[in-house]
């Protein structure tokens, strides 16, 4: 009986031995998951059912109005039209970080501006 705690305890707290290939195999998927969950926010999200290409388009004021149409017509959202479409705007640029290159940085935060104004903001 002794003998069974005293080897109880020599293995107590240590996991067993993983293979290197399952560790690498799992951190691969994890992270590539990890890379597109914005994707998958942005397209299943509860705040707005945008239309393809939203944040792509030329114009800051097509942009905005595409969000405000899109924030009206979601029976999805949670809270108002403005602070959706907005939200998404705010959610695109932040994702996009220091990859989004600064025109079309400057045309999304024109973007904003408009969504205030077309929303009676001012």
């Amino acid at each position: 009986m002794a003998a069974h705690k005293q080897a109880k305890r020599k293995t107590a707290g240590k996991s067993p031995a993983r293979s290197t290939s399952t560790t690498r195999r799992r951190r691969g998927a994890s992270q590539r998951t990890a890379k597109r969950w914005s994707q998958r926010v942005t397209k299943e999200s509860d705040a707005l059912d945008l239309k393809h290409g939203v944040f792509k388009q030329t114009s800051a004021k097509k942009i905005a109005s595409s969000l405000k149409r899109s924030a009206e017509r979601s029976a999805r959202r949670k809270s108002g039209a403005y602070r959706s479409a907005l939200s998404m705007l705010t959610f695109y640029i932040n994702r996009a970080g220091k990859t989004l290159p600064k025109t079309e940085r400057s045309r999304l935060e024109r973007a904003k501006v408009e969504l205030k104004h077309q929303f009676g903001r001012d």
